[in-house]
């Protein structure tokens, strides 16, 4: 079974959930897929092959580190072989401070493992996006929020705490009001400073709405700034600059064919349970090929909408909260000994 590329999604997790919904319903349709064909039919239900799945956190801070492993795990869910950590906070709407700096804490002890840092090591940020465009300038305003410290060091050492490293940031804006492809400027950047890491924040695209503007998603392949609303461009990772491209996202959209195709699942999922099975209405129902019905959405959608991608209207609030998460977790996971209460000393 192949991960279905026509549901617009940037999260690992999403397209592990794929898989298993696919083929589910393959099962629901009396259509079980022969032995080799990439289905596991287990206690765990259906799971992709090449694929390794863990949970931890709570109800507050749920964590999904999805780990592809393989060609056959590419496939399954749509996604590189690499490491992705997502977490999901339901409740980071709320203005609950405890939560926000308890994922503050989170994030940054996720991201440590994954960024493997030596003691003198240089960070280079990208916050990728439009400042114009609220749900695209998530990565702006995480740069705007975090703790730049090269050239502190490179100019005052000694006004500067054991333990803090150098970082350097960048928004370098959009093709379209640059006019020069993000992954040609980050390169010329990388060329001239030598990081060791990179560190790239950008908006991303959920396939549910519940998860937009309250998962922050960590991956060790690098990212393709605009994919998130189909604009794909020059993919920032080891292949193209050299060093390691670590990606934080957050998905501040939804594409509302996703929206319309996944709520006619729903619907036709609770008919299926509710038809008797093995009459002529279920194996209609079972029949209807999912693919060529989101396809017909779009068709339908299209000349009347266009592509329309859709964001919650408190975007404002929360781009601006959850920036000020992805930063001080970054500027906690960046430097040694820095905890939030040090992190205002360093910011302008």
């Amino acid at each position: 079974m192949v991960y279905n590329r026509s549901i617009r999604s940037d999260l690992a997790l999403e397209g592990h959930e794929i898989f298993r919904e696919q083929a589910v319903r393959l099962n629901a349709a009396g259509s079980m897929q022969p032995q080799g064909t990439g289905v596991e039919n287990s206690a765990n239900n259906m799971q992709p092959p090449g694929v390794d799945v863990e949970n931890a956190g709570n109800n507050d801070i749920r964590i999904t580190r999805v780990r592809v492993v393989s060609k056959q795990g590419e496939e399954a869910i749509g996604k590189p072989i690499g490491n992705y950590i997502t977490l999901e906070i339901p409740r980071i709407r709320e203005n609950d401070q405890s939560l926000y700096e308890d994922t503050c804490k989170e994030l940054a002890k996720e991201l440590v493992p994954i960024l493997n840092l030596r003691e003198k090591s240089t960070i280079l940020v990208v916050g990728l996006g439009n400042w114009n465009v609220t749900p695209d300038a998530l990565g702006p305003k995480v740069v705007s929020h975090l703790m730049v410290t090269r050239h502190l060091i490179e100019y005052v050492p000694e006004e500067v705490e054991r333990g803090v490293r150098p970082v350097c940031a960048i928004a370098p804006g959009v093709l379209g009001t640059t006019g020069i492809e993000t992954g040609e400027i980050i390169r010329g950047i990388v060329d001239r400073i030598r990081p060791d890491v990179i560190v790239a924040i950008d908006a991303l695209a959920s396939r549910k709405m519940e998860r937009v503007n309250t998962t922050i998603q960590i991956a060790d392949t690098g990212i393709s700034p605009g994919s998130g609303v189909g604009n794909k461009r020059m993919e920032l990772s080891r292949n193209t600059l050299g060093v390691p491209v670590i990606a934080i996202g957050v998905p501040t959209v939804v594409d509302a064919a996703t929206m319309a195709n996944d709520v006619i699942d729903l619907i036709l999922d609770s008919m299926i349970k509710q038809a008797p099975q093995g009459n002529e209405f279920y194996k209609m129902l079972s029949s209807i090929d999912r693919e060529t019905k989101y396809s017909m959405i779009q068709e339908v959608l299209r000349p009347n909408i266009g592509d329309m991608i859709v964001t919650p209207k408190e975007i404002d609030f929360v781009i601006e909260k959850i920036a000020k998460i992805i930063a001080n977790g970054l500027n906690i996971a960046l430097h040694q000994g820095i905890t939030l209460n040090d992190v205002n000393r360093y910011l302008h």
